[in-house]
C-alpha cells in the first residue's frame, strides 16, 4: 500500500503528473505543493500515510513534471491551476478530499474549497496563508510589482527564481538542517531553470495578488463550515508569518494549531511529527463521524 505510483492524466491537453498510494476505497488526502517545488516535496509523507488513505500528489502545469505550456499557450492564473485540479479529481471519479495545502497550494486549495465545499473532508495548512497579516515583509517586491509590473520590479521579483533564494527557502529557519536533502532544492530549481520557465513563474507571481484579494472569501469559508483541520506550521518560516497561523485558528475554532522549530519547507525535517499529527486528525475525523451515524 504504500508503494508509491506515479501516474499521468491528460486534463485540458495537458499531461498532469502525480504520485499516488494507498487503497483507492481509503479516504483520499490530497496533497498540494508550494513554491517552487512540486509533488517531490511529499516524497517523504506519502509512504507515511499511505496506510490509511488513498493519497495523490499532483503536479501543477508548469512544475514537476507535468507540461509547461508557455503563458501564450496557458493562462498561468491561480484560478486556472485550481481548475486542472479539479478537473484531475474529477477524472479519477474522487467525490470527497481531505486538503493538505502548503504555499501555493493555498490557493489552489481554497479556491477548491470555496467553489465545492461538499468535497472537503478536512483540511491540513502547512504555511499557506489566508490573511493579511500572514504575509511577511519580505514578500515586499511582489507586492511592488503587484501595483507596478515595470521592468525595474521584474527584475527584483527575478531574484526569487536564484539558486541563493531556492536554497534560503529550505534551509533558513531550520531547526535540524541537516535533515534537509539537497536533493529538494536541486530538483527545484532544475525545473525553475528550464528555458520559458521564468516567463511562467513571473505570471503566476504577479497574479498572486488575485490570492489577497480573495482571503475574505477563503475566511468566510472557515467561519461557516468549520472543517476539521490541522494547521502544522514551521515557525521560523521568513514568508509566511506565525500570525497567519493563528489567525486560521481564528476563523476556524475547529483547528488545531502546532507550531513546529521548522522554516517554509517543515517536511523537508519534520515529517514524522506531521505524519502522526495528522494520523491524530484523522481519528478525529473518524469519531465525529461515528457519533454522527450512532445519533441518525
Amino acid at each position: 500500500m504504500s508503494q508509491v505510483q506515479y501516474r499521468n492524466q491528460e486534463i485540458q491537453g495537458l499531461n498532469i503528473f502525480y504520485r499516488e498510494a494507498g487503497l483507492p476505497g481509503n479516504p483520499t488526502l490530497l496533497l498540494l505543493h508550494g513554491w517552487p517545488s512540486s509533488s517531490h516535496m511529499f516524497r517523504d509523507l506519502i509512504p507515511k500515510l499511505a496506510d490509511r488513505f488513498h493519497v495523490i500528489a499532483p503536479d501543477y502545469p508548469g512544475f514537476g513534471y507535468s507540461d509547461a505550456p508557455s503563458p501564450a499557450e496557458f493562462k498561468y492564473t491561480f484560478d486556472n491551476l485550481s481548475l486542472i485540479i479539479e478537473k484531475l479529481l474529477d477524472k479519477l471519479s474522487i467525490e470527497k478530499v481531505s486538503l493538505y495545502m502548503q504555499d501555493y497550494g493555498g490557493p489552489v486549495g481554497f479556491r477548491l474549497a470555496v467553489r465545492k465545499p461538499q468535497l472537503i473532508r478536512a483540511m491540513i495548512v502547512q504555511n499557506a496563508v489566508a490573511h493579511q497579516e500572514g504575509l511577511a515583509e519580505s514578500l515586499q517586491p511582489l507586492r511592488d510589482y503587484w501595483k507596478d509590473r515595470s521592468a525595474k520590479n521584474e527584475e527584483v521579483v527575478r531574484g526569487f527564481l536564484s539558486k541563493d533564494t531556492t536554497v534560503f527557502q529550505y534551509t533558513h529557519g531550520a531547526g535540524y538542517p541537516e535533515r534537509i536533502s539537497p536533493d529538494s532544492y536541486h530538483f527545484d530549481q532544475a525545473r525553475l531553470d528550464r528555458p520559458g520557465n521564468d516567463q511562467i513563474q513571473l505570471e503566476l507571481f504577479y497574479d498572486y495578488k488575485s490570492n489577497p484579494e480573495q482571503y475574505d472569501q477563503w475566511q468566510s469559508y472557515l467561519q461557516t463550515h468549520r472543517p476539521p483541520m490541522l494547521i502544522a506550521w514551521g515557525k521560523n518560516d521568513p514568508f509566511f508569518t506565525v500570525a497567519g497561523a493563528e489567525a486560521l485558528q481564528r476563523d476556524n475554532p475547529n483547528a488545531t494549531l502546532k507550531l513546529l522549530n521548522a522554516g517554509h519547507f517543515a517536511l523537508e525535517e519534520a515529517s514524522d511529527e506531521i505524519a502522526a499529527c495528522i494520523h491524530a486528525l484523522a481519528d478525529r475525523v473518524q469519531a465525529q463521524s461515528h457519533s454522527f451515524s450512532q445519533s441518525v
